[in-house]
């Protein structure tokens, strides 16, 4: 592949709903650029962008995925992105490097929740938009119904530049709006035409109110266009161009992927209307306590941010990343400012699903990949080592779905941390936690299938395999009066033997409040080396359980009284004595349970705002109060136990048909309703 400058390179993400044919159309771009001699079929397994196993398996993208081709003298870096909201993090990823996002949106099934939930995204980053409508082959494909319902849910900057010629089984063509000129398609390349009879009234009409649109954005044309004068195709172009770069006008094309029809039209709009690297606003970079910005000048000193990590079962960890500034070229040294370590740059080369293409160098706005860098992840910044300057990092959305996981295996558990390492470079909205209450070891997601794949993927990529299990509630115990009650431990074996009495009362404290040890021991009835070693058994048996098997907080114990032997007693038999003590004493003290309480935000649709409170309600729930958003969206909050939403990620899912959105955090404890108590399983030991 050939070397392109900045101005020719286009950095196009295609964005949308899972099932809108985003792969299909990768596909047919690499298609219709040459880079491929046939178009695969997702069905099949046998597109260049769906190559791991387990897309082949569902049929669906999983992860983020690249696909570098050249068309009519540009280089189009193509980043194919999941559809699912489980991967968002591969979404946010492809935005910050993409210069240009393409929403593709089926013809059959409108705008869909992902696609809504994307664009939000890309707007908060006034990303340049595009929309390709696609599956105009299928039956009850609805062009006029599918762009009403953009220009409804985005606004009026959505501006069609085609139209299709026939629906569903007849679609066979487009008709370019800018030039009056329809494209028809019998299996092969576009063939210019007249526009079809029946459809020229249409035609010129929307291309009479696309042109008005457009020219209301340049005061000289808009003159000349109210003089009578006709502005010309390269004029009119120019003016899109400059709005699509601004982030003002969102043009609308249209096709079949599948056919593929409308997809060459795409990509030369995306050659000649899409940005380029340059029309990106410069980087913002920390340079110490200072923020400087970083054009992306070929010439400058190289700078590159490391978007995506791939561990290959060949080569190792695979760095995906876009140069910033500068040219990147083989065995370059650059330094990782979050380490500090230099990072040989080894041999470069582009990703074509999971192919390598050879590169020479890369260019500023480029996307490159190199193999084996030592300690750089996803998220990292490689500069040179005279200027260490920083790249924002990623920021990975925060885990709404947790696992409890078991090595199946003595060698499963060996092998585990290191798996659990590579695959949190790789993907980093995966986290891994070590419950310190329930002792369980939790796999964190950000949905069913994200958490799948992950267990998928540790089995087959690095060979560890784990069973799942139910997550655990931390559950804890407190007490609600004071009790009092004597430890005794006497022991008598031959020889020395234990002996041990402390009398201990205990009391309630607020909640919250910990542990508090008193001692009020006088005239050494237990002498002063031995109270510490009440304390100690006291602890020990709060974190081994109280009456029910959960830790106890909120407790005060004082140590009242007690006896020693002047040759038996040692710091064991006070031990075992503090600890007999204060169960005894818990016992007699109304010992209840107390179940952690999160603070749940849900942003949801107002038309869905009733169902999920009352699903709040039903998971004894207490909502706090609603808030409208704007954009016809309401957050609720809510304080509800965290029992009940151990899998609220699927529950909402399921309950909003997508379209619910949550965050929650631990907030308290609570008492634990005492016709549940009995329900509860006390937590395996450690």
């Amino acid at each position: 592949m050939q070397d392109y400058p900045p101005a020719r390179i286009r950095n196009v993400a295609l964005v949308g709903h899972g099932g809108s044919g985003k792969t299909s159309l990768a596909e047919a771009l690499l298609y219709r650029a040459g880079a491929i001699s046939r178009l695969g079929r997702v069905e099949d397994g046998t597109t260049v962008c769906d190559h791991e196993p387990e897309e082949i398996a569902r049929t669906m993208s999983l992860s983020l995925a690249l696909a570098p081709c050249e068309f009519e003298g540009h280089k189009l870096n193509i980043l194919d992105t999941p559809g699912l909201a489980d991967f968002v993090a591969d979404v946010e990823a492809a935005l910050r490097v993409a210069d240009l996002v393409v929403f593709v949106v089926s013809a059959v099934d409108g705008v869909e929740v992902q696609t809504r939930a994307v664009w939000r995204m890309a707007a908060e980053r006034q990303l340049p938009r595009m929309v390709f409508v696609n599956k105009l082959d299928r039956e009850r494909a609805d062009f006029e119904r599918t762009l009403d319902e953009l220009r409804e849910v985005f606004g009026t900057g959505i501006a069609p530049l085609e139209l299709p010629i026939g629906l569903a089984s007849s679609f066979h063509g487009v008709a370019d709006l800018l030039t009056d000129t329809a494209y028809l398609y019998d299996g092969g390349e576009a063939v210019a035409a007249e526009v079809p009879e029946e459809m020229e009234a249409q035609e010129h009409r929307v291309h009479d109110t696309l042109v008005e649109g457009i020219v209301e954005a340049d005061d000289a044309l808009l003159e000349r266009y109210l003089e009578g004068e006709a502005p010309s195709f390269e004029e009119l172009e120019g003016v899109l161009a400059q709005g699509v770069a601004r982030a003002s006008v969102f043009p609308v094309v249209c096709g079949s992927a599948t056919l593929p029809v409308g997809v060459d039209r795409l990509a030369r709009f995306l050659c000649e209307i899409g940005p380029s690297p340059l029309h990106h606003p410069p980087v913002r970079v920390r340079a110490g306590d200072v923020e400087v910005e970083v054009a992306p000048d070929p010439d400058g000193e190289p700078l590159a941010f490391v978007f995506k990590t791939i561990a290959d079962p060949f080569v190792g960890r695979v760095s995906v990343f876009k140069v910033l500034s500068g040219t990147v070229r083989p065995d370059d040294h650059l330094v990782n400012p979050r380490t500090g370590d230099d990072e040989r740059l080894h041999a470069l080369f582009g990703l074509r699903g999971k192919d390598h293409v050879e590169l020479a160098q890369v260019v500023a706005g480029d996307i490159g990949a190199v193999a084996k860098l030592r300690a750089t992840t996803t998220g990292d910044t490689l500069a040179p080592r005279t200027q260490p300057v920083v790249v924002p990092p990623l920021e990975p959305p925060p885990p709404s779905l947790s696992i409890a996981v078991r090595p199946r295996t003595q060698a499963d558990d060996d092998k585990l941390a290191g798996a659990l390492h590579r695959l949190g470079e790789e993907d980093t909205a995966l986290r891994v936690e070590r419950h310190p209450e329930t002792h369980q070891t939790l796999l964190q997601g950000t949905g069913e299938a994200h958490l799948a794949l992950a267990l998928a993927r540790l089995a087959r990529t690095f060979g560890v395999t784990l069973d799942t299990e139910e997550v655990r509630v931390a559950y804890r115990e407190t007490i609600t009066q004071p009790a009092e009650a004597e430890g005794r431990y006497k022991k008598q074996s031959g020889g020395h033997g234990q002996f041990g009495i402390a009398l201990l009362r205990v009391e309630p404290l607020e909640r919250g409040a910990g542990f508090e040890f008193v001692d009020a021991i006088v005239g050494g009835a237990i002498p002063r080396q031995f109270i510490p070693a009440v304390e100690k058994g006291v602890v020990e048996a709060m974190e081994q359980g109280g009456v029910h098997g959960f830790p106890v907080v909120d407790v005060r114990v004082t140590c009242l009284d007690g006896k020693f032997h002047a040759v038996d007693s040692s710091e064991m038999s006070f031990k075992m004595a503090g600890s007999l003590g204060f169960r005894e004493a818990m016992a007699k003290a109304g010992p209840v349970v107390l179940e952690p309480i999160s603070l749940l935000a849900v942003v949801v649709p107002d038309h869905l705002l009733g169902d999920v409170m009352g699903d709040i309600n039903a998971r004894r729930g207490r909502v706090q109060g609603t808030e409208p958003l704007g954009s016809g969206e309401q957050e609720v909050t809510a304080m509800v136990p965290s029992s009940e939403i151990v899998r609220y990620a699927v529950d909402l899912r399921s309950l909003t048909g997508g379209w619910g959105r949550f965050s929650a955090r631990p907030d308290h404890y609570e008492v634990l309703p005492a016709h549940l108590v009995d329900r509860l399983t006390a937590p395996v030991p450690a």
